[in-house]
């Protein structure tokens, strides 16, 4: 599964495009954000991407959860964002 991290200086048409991409590609992607500026551009991002791969048929579903991770030596709690097709 690809991991796409997003911080709140991402640009949300790039992570659509990118995530739009690993769906396709994968069936499956995780989105990862620390801080609500983040997350706020994950969620942005994934609004695209439904976007993108809609006229494909593909109807996106968003699972979120917490994980832990080390950033600079450092444990820190961050969102994860499963996206993945809907299931019929």
């Amino acid at each position: 599964m690809d991991v796409l991290k997003v911080s709140s200086k991402s640009n949300p048409n790039a992570v659509a495009g990118a995530l739009a991409g690993a769906i396709r590609e994968k069936g499956i992607a995780e989105l990862q954000a620390v801080g609500a500026g983040a997350v706020n551009q994950a969620i942005k991002a994934i609004a695209i991407a439904r976007g993108y791969v809609a006229p494909s048929g593909i109807d996106l579903v968003c699972i979120p959860a917490f994980t832990d991770i080390t950033i600079d030596g450092e444990e820190r709690t961050a969102i994860k964002l499963i996206v993945k097709p809907r299931s019929s």
